[in-house]
């Protein structure tokens, strides 16, 4: 005689391996998206990466250039920045496969307040990438070439120069993300608004330190990063005051 409850117990290997096949076929679609949006990126990977380089090849003295050090350079260095792009193209895509694993478990209301956020952290990511593109490459890149000793001819690596851009736009990329996530800390309650603007000095010496990790040794770098991540630190308190509403003072008691 089966236990009460017994024939439940099919149940959670059931739903656990349905879940396990919905996340199965939400990453080959990624996969799958990737893979073909790599295909014309392999096609113009050379004309990507001179569209990479410039930024750095417009700061250059005249007759200066950028070097491969390596035979296999010329060819791989554009390859390996082909398969990023295509990852960098394919994040909305991405992000929208994780969305819609995991909102089916949401409630009515989070899925409503979920949504405008995950739309909110695509153009957050992209925003950070071009600002590192077009506001701080060129202000960097300046700054490196005029500090160059005399008589040292400035000759950059490919394969080093294209590891130090794309570690630059995923580093803002992610960096542009702190509305999102002082949003959601406010949101679910693991911070309250009150501390975030009553320790904005110790969060400010924190940004300066994660920029410190996430950018090259170099103090311009580090304030390029650190600036703009105080900024969207203050528009996400700005934020959190507008989307989420304080709890009644009797309500957080009991809740409490």
């Amino acid at each position: 005689m089966n236990a009460p409850g017994s024939q439940d117990e099919p149940l959670p290997e059931s739903s656990l391996l349905s879940h396990l096949f919905e996340l199965r076929n939400r990453l080959m679609k990624a996969l799958v998206a990737t893979l073909v949006i790599a295909v014309p990126c392999l096609v113009f990977a050379n004309d990507i990466f001179t569209w990479l380089s410039q930024p750095l090849l417009s700061q250059l003295p005249e007759g200066a250039s950028l070097i491969a050090t390596s035979v296999m350079a010329p060819f791989m260095t554009p390859f390996k920045l082909a398969l990023l792009a295509a990852i960098f193209f394919a994040m909305p895509f991405i992000l929208y496969q994780v969305w819609a694993f995991v909102a089916p478990g949401l409630y009515r209301h989070e899925r409503r307040f979920a949504l405008p956020l995950f739309v909110s952290s695509v153009i957050l990511f992209y925003a950070g990438a071009a600002f590192a593109y077009f506001v701080v490459f060129p202000l960097a890149f300046k700054f490196f070439v005029g500090t160059t000793p005399e008589g040292v001819r400035m000759m950059t690596d490919i394969t080093q120069y294209m590891d130090f851009a794309v570690l630059m736009f995923f580093a803002f990329g992610v960096a542009f993300e702190i509305p999102i996530a002082t949003v959601l800390l406010v949101r679910t309650g693991l911070v309250k608004r009150k501390a975030l603007t009553a320790n904005r000095g110790y969060v400010i010496l924190g940004i300066f330190i994660v920029a410190a990790f996430l950018t090259p040794p170099d103090p311009v770098s580090q304030t390029m990063m650190a600036i703009p991540m105080w900024l969207l630190y203050e528009g996400g308190v700005l934020m959190s005051r507008l989307l989420v509403r304080d709890k009644p003072e009797q309500e957080q008691a009991e809740s409490a």
